[in-house]
């Protein structure tokens, strides 16, 4: 009994003007796929890349909590520093 590699697919209603579904047709015969294959492509990409986004803002605001080392040495004191 061979294993099933398959990811769990549902179904997804959209209304489109029938303009465009005309024009995702033949967009979508010019590339040999169908206009669900179309679909399902951009909203991949569109998933993936705000989720590159949430990481990649995540790991900058890790590095700024972290703090950045600038070098140099505090000379003065706390006192001699707010001296008036």
């Amino acid at each position: 009994m061979a294993v099933s590699n398959r990811i769990a697919k549902q179904n997804l209603t959209v209304s489109l003007p029938k303009k465009t579904v005309q024009k995702v047709k033949a967009l979508a015969a010019q590339r040999s796929t169908s206009v669900s294959a179309l679909v399902a492509e951009k909203i991949e990409a569109l998933v993936g890349e705000d989720e590159a986004y949430e990481r990649a803002k995540r790991d900058a605001l890790a590095l700024m909590e972290q703090g950045f080392p600038l070098g140099g040495k505090i000379r003065a004191t706390r006192d001699e520093l707010h001296e008036r």
